[in-house]
């Protein structure tokens, strides 16, 4: 995680509604200049200023096609900027308004481990693997997989990207997201013994060579702070009190919890679920706070709550708030870029091949997947 400076102080003393006015203004001076790109899991007081919001794969899209602005403020962790910087040119300045703001999945897979992990698939287990990491990764790791025949996915497009993996090879090492990979290669009817866990903290990720030959899927040890605190006794208690309640949840749960789940799939997948419902139908959804309490407070008819009994937040995605978006865009009105987020030229041109792949295998539809 990089540090982020303090604020100077007078970002601190202004109200909710000089902040609104501020920034508003502010984004009327910059124009066609400035695009804000917005994750869902975003708060509400700063995801009222995105001009796009979405989930990792259509925010990847709609920041590849901002050719035209010069500045896009990222709302979201530092791995969407850093896709955003690799699929736009370099007219296009990307800016993250907390530094602060990283990926705890992320973080779990980089490169040196992923290099000492191919180095034992290759030189000693003599395998053909090919590397899928979720977007949820740095750009050294997309890079990797672009150089080394892989792709990126999205939990929007994991399972046609996965096909397309098959497809070029027999084994598919999956990050950095086990369940994710997990859900995705189940609901393809790959047997759960037929997927094992490589864990990048023991040596030859705790695996025996006969083990990663025998193995269809290799599950890299790394998982979303948030959605792992998800349960499946949760799902019992909401069977147990409120049977007509229906519960749908985000791959990145884990298997029992997505086995115990009526439907599961992507963030675009659970809005539009929720959009489309009945008015009257309950709902309990397993993905971010932020996001299920913006459902809720939309579609007021229907009866929408969090699958947990705690908060589940992203609590890095959190850090990014009013004062720090106001700080950048006073920044960018003064002619000053602050928070760029800028990928290397190799680096860039290996994980483009990766993001390109994954923008080629766009998923049909939504589907829920179990």
């Amino acid at each position: 995680m990089l540090y982020q400076p303090p604020l100077p102080s007078k970002y601190s003393a202004l109200t909710e509604s000089e902040l609104v006015d501020a920034i508003t203004q502010r984004k009327a001076a910059l124009g066609s200049r400035l695009v804000i790109l917005g994750h869902h899991y975003q708060r509400d007081d700063v995801i009222q200023f995105a001009d796009f919001t979405g989930d990792s794969l259509k925010l990847a899209k709609v920041g590849a096609e901002q050719q035209a602005a010069e500045f896009i403020v990222f709302c979201g962790v530092h791995f969407m900027a850093e896709s955003a910087d690799i699929l736009t040119t370099d007219r296009v300045r990307v800016v993250l308004p907390d530094l602060g703001a990283g990926c705890t999945m992320a973080d779990m897979a980089d490169i040196d481990q992923l290099e000492d992990a191919w180095d034992w698939f290759t030189n000693e287990c003599h395998i053909n693997v090919i590397p899928i990491t979720y977007v949820n990764s740095t750009a050294s790791i997309k890079a990797f997989c672009g150089e080394h025949g892989g792709a990126c996915c999205t939990s929007s497009n994991a399972r046609e990207i996965l096909k397309w993996a098959f497809s070029q090879g027999d084994k598919v090492l999956f990050l950095p997201d086990q369940h994710l990979g997990r859900n995705t290669a189940y609901a393809m009817n790959v047997a759960l013994e037929s997927m094992v866990i490589y864990d990048p903290h023991k040596a030859n990720g705790g695996l025996t060579t006969s083990q990663a030959r025998e193995a269809s899927v290799l599950l890299w040890k790394g998982h979303c702070s948030v959605h792992e605190l998800f349960t499946a006794a949760q799902c019992d208690e909401i069977r147990r009190d409120d049977p007509e309640c229906k519960i749908i949840v985000h791959p990145e749960c884990t298997w029992d919890v997505v086995q115990k789940a009526d439907l599961t799939g992507s963030t675009e997948f659970i809005i539009s679920v929720i959009r489309d419902a009945q008015p009257g139908t309950k709902w309990a959804i397993g993905t971010e706070v932020h996001l299920v309490n913006r459902l809720a407070n939309t579609y007021t008819d229907r009866s929408i709550r969090l699958l947990a009994n705690m908060q589940c937040l992203c609590t890095t995605m959190y850090r990014i708030d009013m004062r720090h978006l106001l700080w950048t865009l006073d920044e960018l009105v003064a002619g000053h870029v602050v928070n760029q987020i800028t990928v290397d030229a190799e680096t860039s041109r290996l994980a483009t091949i990766a993001l390109e792949r994954m923008l080629d295998h766009v998923a049909p539809p939504p589907i829920a997947i179990k």
